[in-house]
Formats: C-alpha cells, sequence, structure tokens
C-alpha cells in the first residue's frame, strides 16, 4: 500500500456542518495539515447557515476584486435603460476594456438585444437487444408519440417549475441518444432536469425494450463546448447587434469600420485553420467576470462561450457589430444567486429574482458585444499590448515608492 493511504480525511459533522464553529474547526484543521495560514479565507461575509446545498467540506471564502463597465444602453424586450455591469476579475485592462465598449455602445443609441429560444436539455442513452427494438423505441417516444404523455407526466411529477417541451430521439446502432427539451423558468435547473429526466427514463424503462440506460449521455453538451452548444441547446439563444457611426468608431476605438471589418475577415481564417467551434474574441473573459460577479455556475462558461460575432460595413460606411449566443446558461433564482454578494450585483442590475432571468440574459450578450467591439479595436489599432502595460502589469516596486 501507499505511504500515503492513511491519510486522513477532512472532518465532517454530523448535524451541524454548516455552523460557524464547524467551519472554523475545519479551517484550523486544515491549516494544521498543511502548515499553512487562513486568515483571509476565514473573514467571510457569507453566513454559515446560508452555504448548505452550495458548497462541502466549508472553511471560509476566497474575495475577487469587483468593478463595473459602464454606462450600457441596452434596448432589449426585456432589459431596457443604462447598466452598470459588475464583473469579478483580477485580469488588469479588462474591466476598462468592456468599459470602452459599453460607452461606444450607449452613444452610438444602444445595443438592440433579443432572446429567441429558452430550454435546457439533457440527453439520456438507452440501450436495446437488437436495432429493431431501438427503431421501434425511437417512434414511440417522439414528442406526441404514443409514450410521449406518460414521459411528460412522469417528468413533470417532480418538479413545479419544470416543463417538458419536447423529445428528441437519434438512434446509433442498438442504442439510443434521447434528447430532452425543458423549459426551467428562472432556474439553470440542471438538477431539475436532471431528477425530472431520471423519473421519467425509469418510466420508459419499465414501458419499453430498452435493457438499460445511463443518465448522461455527453450530447447534450452540458459545461463543454461543442459544435451543438453553436446550435443552441442550453439555455438562452440571445443575439445583440448594434450600428456604430463611422466617426464614434474612429473616436472611441481608434480604427476605421473597414480596418475592424478586415480584422474580422482575416482573423476568421486562423479560428478555421484552429477547428474553433464558432468564432469570437473573448466571450469567455466577460462572461466568467460577470457569472463570478453575479453567483452564476461558472463552469458553464464552456457552453456559454460558444458563439459567432460578426463585424460588417454598412453601404453608408459605419460599423455593425453583432453577437450570438446560443447556449448561454444563466439564472436569478436557486444555485449561488443567493449568496452575499452575487445577490448585491444581480440586484445592482435588476435581475434578481423571478421573472428576471431573460432581463439578465439580454445584459449579459450586451456587455459581450461591448468586449467584442473593444478587443477588435485594441487588435486593429495595434493598441493591445500598450492597455495591458498601463492597466495590466502588477509592479508592487513601484506602488511602494
Amino acid at each position: 500500500m501507499s505511504e500515503h493511504s492513511e491519510a486522513p480525511l477532512v472532518p465532517r459533522y454530523s448535524g451541524s456542518e454548516f455552523s460557524e464553529e464547524t467551519l472554523a474547526d475545519r479551517r484550523q484543521w486544515v491549516e494544521a495539515q498543511c502548515d499553512s495560514k487562513l486568515e483571509l479565507v476565514g473573514k467571510s461575509a457569507i453566513p454559515a447557515g446560508s452555504l448548505r446545498g452550495n458548497i462541502e467540506n466549508p472553511i471560509g471564502e476566497v474575495r475577487v476584486p469587483v468593478g463595473v463597465a459602464g454606462p450600457l444602453h441596452v434596448r432589449g424586450e426585456h432589459a431596457t435603460g443604462i447598466y452598470y455591469v459588475p464583473l469579478a476579475t483580477t485580469e488588469g485592462a479588462l474591466v476598462r476594456s468592456y468599459e470602452r465598449g459599453a460607452t461606444l455602445i450607449t452613444r452610438s443609441g444602444g445595443a438592440q438585444v433579443r432572446v429567441l429560444h429558452d430550454e435546457n436539455q439533457i440527453s439520456p442513452v438507452f440501450s436495446f437487444a437488437t436495432v429493431e427494438e431501438a427503431v421501434d423505441f425511437c417512434r414511440s417516444v417522439e414528442t406526441e408519440g404514443e409514450l410521449w404523455e406518460g414521459i411528460r407526466s412522469a417528468a413533470e411529477s417532480t418538479t413545479r417549475h419544470g416543463k417538458l417541451l419536447g423529445i428528441d430521439p437519434k438512434i446509433v446502432g442498438r442504442d439510443v441518444e434521447l434528447t430532452l427539451r425543458f423549459r426551467t423558468g428562472d432556474a439553470h435547473g440542471m438538477n431539475m432536469i436532471s431528477r425530472a429526466a431520471e423519473v421519467a427514463c425509469r418510466w420508459l424503462k419499465e414501458h419499453s425494450a430498452a435493457t438499460g440506460y445511463l443518465i448522461f449521455s455527453g450530447l447534450s453538451s452540458e459545461k463543454r463546448p461543442s459544435a451543438r452548444a453553436l446550435h443552441g441547446t442550453k439555455g438562452k439563444h440571445v443575439v445583440a447587434g448594434i450600428e456604430v457611426p463611422s466617426r464614434a468608431c474612429r473616436l472611441y476605438l481608434h480604427a476605421t469600420p473597414e480596418e475592424i471589418r478586415d480584422l474580422w475577415q482575416r482573423t476568421v481564417v486562423g479560428n478555421v485553420m484552429a477547428n474553433a467551434i464558432g468564432y469570437c474574441g473573448h466571450y469567455a473573459n466577460g462572461l466568467t467576470a460577470l457569472f463570478i460577479a453575479c453567483g452564476q455556475d461558472v463552469a458553464n462558461v464552456a457552453n456559454s462561450a460558444v458563439g459567432m460575432t460578426q463585424f460588417e460595413v454598412t453601404p453608408e460606411g459605419h460599423l455593425h457589430a453583432s453577437v450570438t449566443l446560443p447556449s448561454l446558461t444563466v439564472a436569478t433564482v436557486g444555485g449561488g444567486v443567493n449568496l452575499g454578494t452575487s445577490r448585491e450585483c444581480l440586484e445592482l442590475l435588476g435581475c434578481h429574482g423571478t421573472g428576471k432571468v431573460l432581463k439578465f440574459a439580454e445584459i449579459a450578450a450586451a456587455i459581450v458585444l461591448s468586449g467584442e467591439l473593444s478587443f477588435a479595436a485594441a487588435i486593429a489599432s495595434g493598441e493591445l499590448s500598450d492597455a495591458h502595460e498601463s492597466y495590466g502589469r502588477n509592479r508592487p516596486e513601484e506602488r511602494e515608492q
């Protein structure tokens, strides 16, 4: 056996896992095991009792600086007006870059934003003894097929909020990949639809020739980039666009519409050569900073950051910029959105609670558009390195002087 096979487990405290005393005791235990100090981690602003359901083995919290980018004018169906967007990051120059893009959008009349589609998916896989049985199963489980009502009733028996919208079966040999499409309201809803799918799958196994199933097949692209995510499978399908006058483009971005359009055309080639999924400058930067600030499931940046940025020159010589995010996964209820600063940042946007998730999705798309405009301009104008030199360098020795 390994010399480390008897290493002690992290302490657990039955019945008092989320008390202040338990957190302090576990933190002191970790400090002793690792010969380190966690003084700042222990200075938590979040009450220990509110952590239940969000984390295990808690010892405190970490802090990430939060800046605001704005003013950002959004002209959506759910978000309308001026917003100052909280972004949590330690990357110097990031907030300033998004602020430049947001200001340009505001001075150019605001970003038009629309949510095109709203659903979440889970894709179990069923196994059969023969191809014939698999094909018969496919035909019977399609939306409005003979088993549809039974599947829907079983799935929706587990939740008051989730609604089964449809079923898309795909046969591969004698297996069937079964995509269940749900509406999840203002929640991310993955836990919700996982439970609903589990119950539906058990019902299906009892009422079909299936020899077994796995609740996750990987087809739904949860927390991973894929071409499927580019078609829209996870959360909100959102598009944002704006026409930037040529004069404003030169004033704020230090580049002409033609220069930004030419950059887009040339860098599309590089993305194709890299086999990139979609095309963007840095969706993940803004989304990650927004997700951390607002208590989102940060791992969903992997699918949310799959999308398409486009830059065009209009017949009048202005710049038209747009972003399309087909699988944006956000929430305004459940998960971590109620914890401490997460709630405050969502409330800053007027996006905490029921009935606010589509508004939040539109703001998220607009801030992504801000970042794409500024990032493209920084490259086209040759200012990228200088910007990071000015804002993104951590020089302790200079601060001490």
